[in-house]
């Protein structure tokens, strides 16, 4: 366990704070990370998407491939950035050593202003509507269990990064199950449907496969998005160097085949076409397979899913709250540790409240159209930070990292690349929403100016008063 600061040196300087966080997230944990942080509700309602863009089984299950090697590409980046700095605050971290304090803080700026907190705003009224479809409860009911999901969970995790992980464990665990149903139903039950027969052997590969095949990467994108917020809490790994990078490979080759499996028994359950025209594939699907009840189970299912989703973000993000606090880039409260729990506890309570105002005003529905931009314009920038980091490793300034990247730089090349294709994608698709999401991040640099003045100012009397 790492040694705890007094409570009262708990904002004193900007290394104290993350100092204090304790080791208590095991390998096993660190997987279940990475996969409930993937695993949303996206693999039960987005390929249907994917279906409609491409029209063929076999270019809609390349498409998922395709995805699945950008993450697994993800994967391999984050796992030697996150051996480099085990700290918590992830993305954070490699930004401010690589690039300077500015693009750190856009970053954290942009996670809670609305990557992370619009995410759980929406996720939280997800999992309010699908426990409405199977408890039986009036809409009045949306708004209370979103926030009430909200604050159970933010509570969990305030009291350590141990309920927080353990309650991450068991649903993690619930939705692989539910999934487990699923394909195993799919692969057990299915047989070929004369209509899927038929539905199957009609469509036929778009006109523009390149433009297709693009415009179907973005939902599948979207859906493996998640693996690089187990870095957030590298700080809170046990021997992270080594169990990090493993969480993260493990993690999401598990995902890969998870996603694989689960459309596979879509397309063998509903055909290329059904699955098009379905609002609802998984419950489609197994509602086909074995009845009513199974459209109920997935409701269910969907609905822990979420749930564990919604901890995952809870748990993570205000480690890059607090970092950025903690560098002297926020209200220094917000930096502080708990001194019993060794939570950014703080962050915690502002986050939960940022989140309910969004879930009120029904806001975050607006910021997760800009979220795509801003998450992969980040994931882009962190990766070039490997670059900066391997020529500071050949000058001899960092030790050299046990575990590298393989086909290096080509590998970081390609990650980057499919970023940049994300971003000219979605700016294509709605220039309008890139806009906003580009004046978002860009409204923090003067936030960031005014907070690194102000830091300034207050360090600069110390140094005139030293000996």
């Amino acid at each position: 366990m790492s040694p705890s600061p007094p409570p009262d040196d708990a904002g004193a300087r900007s290394d104290t704070p993350r100092d204090g966080y304790a080791r208590r997230v095991g390998l096993f944990s660190g997987v279940m990370l990475v996969i409930g942080g993937i695993i949303g509700s996206g693999i039960f309602l987005n390929p249907a998407i994917v279906a409609q863009r491409v029209h063929t089984p076999e270019l809609t299950l390349g498409v998922w491939m395709l995805g699945g090697v950008v993450a697994l590409l993800g994967a391999f980046i984050y796992g030697e950035l996150g051996q480099r700095s085990p700290k918590a605050g992830g993305s954070y971290v490699y930004l401010r050593d690589a690039f300077g304090p500015l693009p750190a803080f856009l970053n954290a700026w942009g996670l809670m202003l609305m990557i992370a907190t619009g995410a759980i705003a929406a996720v939280a009224v997800t999992f309010a509507n699908y426990t409405l479809a199977f408890t039986g409860l009036g809409a009045g009911f949306r708004f209370p269990l979103a926030v009430g999901a909200i604050l159970l969970l933010s509570g969990v995790n305030y009291f350590g990064v141990r309920p927080g992980a353990l309650t991450q464990n068991v649903f993690t665990v619930l939705k692989l199950l539910a999934l487990a149903v699923l394909v195993g139903a799919g692969l057990l039950l299915a047989s070929p449907h004369p209509a899927a027969v038929e539905a199957a052997a009609a469509p036929q590969a778009p006109d523009s496969l390149v433009l297709a095949m693009g415009a179907a990467l973005v939902p599948v994108l979207f859906s493996y998005g998640g693996w690089q917020q187990t870095n957030f809490v590298a700080e809170e790994m046990i021997n992270p160097e080594r169990n990090l990078p493993r969480a993260l490979l493990l993690g999401v080759i598990g995902v890969v085949t998870v996603y694989l499996l689960a459309n596979v028994t879509y397309l063998r359950t509903l055909g290329a076409a059904g699955l098009a025209a379905s609002s609802a594939p998984a419950a489609d699907a197994l509602g086909q397979l074995i009845g009513p009840a199974g459209r109920t189970f997935i409701t269910v299912g969907v609905a822990l899913s979420t749930f564990g989703f919604l901890n995952l973000v809870i748990l993570v993000s205000p480690r890059v709250y607090q970092a950025m606090a903690a560098d002297g880039l926020f209200f220094p409260w917000m930096a502080r540790l708990h001194p019993r729990y060794r939570t950014p506890s703080n962050a915690i309570l502002f986050q939960a409240g940022w989140a309910i105002l969004l879930t009120g005003t029904g806001t975050y529905g607006e910021l997760l159209d800009y979220v795509v931009f801003a998450d992969w314009l980040v994931f882009g920038a962190t990766a070039a930070t490997l670059f900066v980091y391997r020529a500071r490793e050949r000058q001899g300034l960092v030790p050299r990292a046990a575990y590298r990247v393989p086909g290096y730089p080509v590998t970081p090349l390609l990650f980057i690349a499919a970023a940049l294709y994300v971003l000219l994608g979605s700016t294509a698709s709605n220039p309008l929403n890139a806009l906003k999401g580009a004046l978002l991040l860009g409204a923090g640099v003067p936030v960031f100016l005014y907070w690194r003045r102000r830091t300034r100012r207050q360090a600069a009397p110390a140094v005139l008063g030293a000996p």
